[in-house]
């Protein structure tokens, strides 16, 4: 019984060992792809503002970059964009997509990387999910139901 119990201490040990290191080696390279994506989202944003750009619909366009999803390998990003006020969003990601060679090629004279990412541009749609949000929780059904469901509201009918 001893010699059992020694082994699984052992094991035991080694495999909390085991993986702690790999939460370790998973938070370090979240946090070096979280760094890589920031520097290159604020590179294409200072490229797009400083119209570095030849085509005619990223000139006229302010784009909004609002996030960048990188690879683990660090070998592909996409570019999730707006442009101000969602006009002609499928003529900027077209054009940005056609100046993705471009770009990339100004984001690697500016990031310093083994191997610049390839750019896959995407059309953001999280301001059109808040929108639906807010308009969800703005129909009286769901106001009443908040009202009455808060805490407040639950201990005024408790008490009396």
């Amino acid at each position: 019984m001893d010699r059992k119990a020694h082994d699984y201490e052992i094991n035991h040990r080694a495999r909390s060992r085991d993986r702690y290191a790999a939460r370790k080696i998973n938070r370090s390279t979240n946090q070096r792809q979280r760094r890589v994506a920031e520097a290159l989202r604020h590179i294409l944003v200072r490229i797009l503002r400083d119209d570095e750009c030849r085509d005619p619909v990223l000139r006229e366009t302010n784009i909004t970059v609002t996030e960048i999803r990188i690879s683990s390998d660090l070998r592909n990003a996409t570019a999730y964009v707006m442009p101000l006020g969602g006009v002609n969003a499928a003529e900027v990601i077209a054009a940005l997509t056609r100046s993705a060679g471009f770009l990339r090629g100004r984001v690697t004279r500016e990031l310093a990387l083994r191997y610049t990412p390839n750019l896959v541009f995407s059309l953001d749609h999280t301001f059109d999910q808040a929108d639906h949000i807010a308009a969800l929780l703005a129909l009286p059904e769901v106001r009443r139901d908040l009202c009455t469901s808060s805490p407040d509201a639950g201990a005024g009918d408790n008490a009396g």
